[in-house]
């Protein structure tokens, strides 16, 4: 193994054009993908460099976390949530400023949407024209690393196998063997040996890792021990070099400017609230920015806190664990009537997967039934299993005040809550048509009350292109600034 430096100094000047970008990827969910992006982007981030993180697909708890890595809020990659002729264009605006890129990708390398691989982590790298580092748990293997490696590496073409990390090492006899057969079956070089961890510094749960607000330990403490960890095992130089290494960025086919939405010609700005708490959190940095740069003005807000809100035209509820919090949200009821009121009096109220729970009469949680702010005459119940797991397709059936009726959505889900009819047949009113996912009910999704929306689909601000201009069209309305239509 090369010398290993604890201590990574940029080779060239900070904010560099070439935009040097390593994709980390691995054979499947599990295999050490988070846990080597986390301590790169904080060993990385430690000696200097501006690293600005991405993760591919829509996974907003890594991508939180490699963030707090970074010291540099994430950015998520998704061919499905964005059309494809975007992702260069929004990987070109998030790099202007930082040194490097280390994009984690998801699930198997060549894993996809159907056999071609199509949505995959190697086919967002050949978009990206960036370098691979495999990310290999070799628990219980050594010559066999190499048969593996080599078969990555020839399996598809195009892909820039730039070198792999060994993962779960059991000791030097071990990680001596998965270096030379690595080394003389295959051409790609080993840039470092992970040992085997006798405990996680970040735990995880059914939907993944905790978040950083509800884990207990220090955040910052258990990243540097990452860092430490990844530093003392890996060849940060090398790992450099192979970022480094990245051919010119793509040149991306239209505009910066074409990446966001027009400001609305508006005499002043209408405020949105953003719910970003401990309960609610899930949210694209860039549906935020989406908005702004749509013309309205963001005011952060909690539904946990008694604290007071200022003058709202419009409210988004992003998703989250609010079960975990099902006790505190019940217990602030001034909160839980003043969003029903607000919903009642036509304030354009947006809601996704966690708010859509909180806007709901009750959630089940651990066999308890906990009051919720009561817009909707539907429950949430807390599962064993997931309910929804995937990407959404869907159509919008009728105008609502952020989607218009024809409307292609493509959204995803992650949730293992379950939407329970109140009643045999309330008077629901659902927006959505679900081609491809699960939604709320029989194929449904985006329940409606009055100018509320509240689904399971996640969308993303660039993809939907028109959400934040409807929306802050809608809050413009709602306060005054332009004329409300009377048929949304």
């Amino acid at each position: 193994m090369q010398n290993v430096s604890n201590s990574v100094q940029p080779s060239k000047p900070f904010g560099n054009p070439r935009m040097p970008r390593v994709v980390l990827a691995g054979l499947s969910g599990g295999s050490g993908k988070t846990i080597l992006s986390l301590g790169l982007c904080r060993a990385l981030a430690r000696s200097g460099l501006a690293v600005r993180p991405f993760k591919k697909g829509p996974d907003y708890i890594d991508a939180k976390w490699l963030g707090l890595a970074a010291r540099a809020t994430a950015c998520n990659l998704d061919p499905h949530l964005m059309p494809p002729a975007l992702l260069p264009m929004l990987f070109a605006d998030r790099m202007a400023g930082f040194d490097l890129a280390v994009v984690e990708g998801n699930r198997g390398i060549f894993d996809g949407r159907d056999v071609q691989g199509t949505l995959s982590t190697a086919e967002l790298s050949r978009q990206l024209k960036a370098p691979v580092i495999l990310v290999l748990d070799c628990t219980k293997m050594t010559r066999t690393a190499a048969a593996i490696v080599a078969g990555i590496a020839a399996f598809e073409p195009g892909l820039q196998l730039a070198g792999v990390v060994c993962n779960r090492t059991a000791g030097e006899r071990h990680r001596s063997i998965l270096r030379g057969a690595i080394e003389e079956y295959t051409d790609v070089p080993v840039l470092g040996m992970l040992p085997k961890l006798s405990e996680n510094p970040i735990p995880e749960r059914h939907m993944g890792l905790w978040s950083d607000q509800e884990l207990a330990k220090d955040v910052d403490a258990a990243l540097d021990r990452l860092a430490d960890m990844v530093a003392s095992s890996c060849d940060l130089q090398a790992v450099l070099a192979v970022a480094e290494s990245a051919a010119l960025p793509p040149v991306p086919e239209g505009t910066q400017a074409e990446l966001w939405p027009e400001p609305l010609p508006l005499s002043r700005k209408p405020r949105i609230g953003v719910v970003l708490d401990a309960a609610l959190w899930f949210y694209y940095p860039e549906n935020i920015e989406a908005l702004e740069r749509a013309g309205a003005e963001i005011a952060r807000v909690s539904i946990l806190s008694s604290e007071p809100w200022p003058e709202l035209h419009g409210l988004y509820l992003g998703g989250g664990f609010p079960e975990t919090h099902a006790e505190t949200l019940a217990a602030n009821v001034d909160v839980r009537e003043r969003v029903r009121g607000l919903s009642e009096a036509g304030m354009p109220i947006y809601a996704e997967c966690g708010g859509f729970m909180y806007l709901a009469r009750h959630l089940e949680y651990q066999g308890q039934a906990w009051p919720m702010a009561g817009v909707f005459p539907v429950s949430t119940r807390l599962c064993s299993r997931p309910q929804g797991l995937g990407y959404i397709e869907a159509e919008a059936v009728c105008d609502t005040p952020f989607f218009r009726a024809g409307a292609r959505i493509a959204g995803h889900e992650f949730h293992y809550s379950a939407c329970c009819l109140d009643g045999p047949s309330p008077n629901l009113d659902f927006a959505l048509r679900v081609e491809r996912g699960s939604g709320m009910h029989a194929g449904q999704d985006g329940l409606m009350h009055k100018r509320t929306f509240a689904g399971y689909t996640h969308i993303h601000a660039l993809g939907t292109r028109d959400w934040a201009p409807n929306f802050v069209r809608a809050a413009a309305e709602y306060a005054g600034i332009i004329r409300q239509p009377e048929s949304v």
